[in-house]
């Protein structure tokens, strides 16, 4: 599915403020307000919007270390298994399959740096694991929640 520029304006004005009435969103976008909440029940019930969430500051929870891990898996290693045996970890917050030498890429946020060495040994260690990689987040410099320009 493409969204249309109005639907894309108004995903990215939720994307910044999901608490936005939808009258603020219409006066942005030049919409009643009733015209975009039936474009968001729209949008929820085709699948583009997927949900309403809250964006915390993982400091804020006492997660003040950030760091990625390359991960190598085995031969014949599926996203799925690599999927499930990353479920269990909470300190991932993240997970992709990736092209380049690496099978999968892991965000990861921990307490300081021995709590994340200790989640880099668990996830090393982990059956379909062959090696690991790993760099540490000294600053972020940005950070978006929806892609593309709001227009």
């Amino acid at each position: 599915m493409r969204l249309n520029d109005l639907d894309e304006r108004i995903v990215h004005a939720l994307a910044e403020d999901a608490r936005r009435s939808y009258a603020d969103i219409g006066s942005i976008i030049g919409l009643s307000a009733p015209a975009v909440k039936r474009r968001v029940d729209r949008l929820r019930a085709e699948g583009a919007i997927t949900g309403f969430t809250v964006r915390v500051d993982p400091a804020a929870l006492g997660w003040e270390t950030e760091g990625y891990i390359e991960i190598y898996c085995s031969r014949n290693t599926s996203p799925e298994s690599i999927k499930q045996g990353l479920a269990r970890y909470p300190e991932v917050a993240s997970a992709s399959t990736v092209t380049g030498d690496a099978d999968a890429l892991v965000q990861v946020f921990a307490a300081d740096m021995r709590h994340f060495e200790q989640v880099l040994e668990r996830i090393a260690g982990e059956p379909y694991v062959e090696r690991t990689k790993s760099v540490l987040v000294l600053s972020p410099l940005l950070r978006r929640y929806a892609p593309g320009s709001p227009g």
